[in-house]
């Protein structure tokens, strides 16, 4: 069972779409909904770069965080690899493979398939994608997948599906609503320039639910969800998400030390991290207060 701590610090589905299959229609492509080959974990130490493959440039800063979020939840988008000899060769997710050497990962989870299967699978994904019936969820997914397992930059798909750049952003950018934002777009209570509106309070999943429940009530134009939005996020007295969380897990700290300290705990933020304060009333309580602490 993950602990207090882990569940108050995750906010996953904030930054990793996780659970757009569940949004899915039934007759979603295969390869839109899933891919065609199990996960499996291999040593990080015997997967080569491919040579005819020019290499992204990865900045330093980026790479870190990358590293940080890996060491906090792993690798939730595995890599795409051919075997190559004893060990493979990379098709795709180089700034993952790095990112994972950084955190100090010795295996890194990964799909194997060939260089032939991976063009075919291309061509099958983005004849999809052109699929007039295709849902905005669905069509998202299948661009984030043509990033993150097919090495396609954003310019790129828009040139193979015939639409503009912008607009592969855009339906992009569906992945980062809150899931209750994606279940109302799924269901039709949303259309997809509405659930585009809505981001424009930001990725914040508790602002963005808080301007959906006013969107569903109302019938509104996306023009005036994108003002609603915009004074949703300039108004300073809404708590964002990340604070409120912050907020919750300060509260829950200070109780479980006052509880095992039997005493009143303070934490107080600052700039440069936070003040913690242990009241006590006579010596006899700082002597158990002290023996807490050191483990007597």
């Amino acid at each position: 069972m993950p602990s207090k701590t882990d569940r108050l610090g995750r906010g996953l589905d904030a930054l990793i779409p996780t659970d757009v299959e569940e949004f899915m229609s039934e007759d979603a492509p295969e390869e839109v909904r899933h891919s065609t080959r199990s996960v499996i974990d291999v040593d990080a130490s015997v997967i080569v770069p491919n040579p005819n493959q020019p290499r992204g440039e990865f900045s330093d800063d980026e790479l870190r965080d990358l590293s940080e979020s890996i060491k906090a939840y792993g690798i939730v988008q595995p890599l795409i690899v051919s075997k190559k000899g004893e060990g493979y060769q990379l098709i795709a997710g180089e700034r993952r493979l790095r990112a994972a050497k950084l955190a100090g990962l010795k295996q890194v989870p990964v799909i194997v398939r060939s260089f032939s299967e991976q063009e075919g699978l291309e061509v099958a994904l983005i004849e999809n994608v052109q699929r007039a019936d295709l849902k905005p969820l669905e069509k998202a997914a299948a661009y984030s997948k043509l990033v993150n397992e097919f090495n396609l930059k954003v310019y790129e798909i828009a040139r193979r599906v015939g639409k503009a750049q912008p607009t592969v952003s855009n339906t992009m950018r569906l992945l980062s609503l809150d899931k209750g934002v994606k279940g109302a777009l799924a269901d039709g209570r949303l259309s997809e320039g509405q659930a585009r509106a809505i981001l424009g309070v930001g990725d914040d999943p508790l602002l963005q639910r808080q301007l959906l429940a006013r969107v569903v009530n109302r019938t509104m134009t996306v023009r005036e969800i994108e003002d609603l939005a915009r004074t949703y996020k300039s108004n300073p007295d809404k708590p964002t998400a990340a604070a409120k969380a912050k907020k919750d897990q300060t509260t829950e700290l200070t109780k479980d030390l006052g509880k095992r300290l039997r005493a009143k705990v303070f934490i107080k933020p600052t700039a440069k991290g936070g003040r913690l304060t242990i009241e006590y009333t006579s010596e006899d309580q700082l002597q158990k207060i002290y023996k807490q602490i050191i483990g007597e």
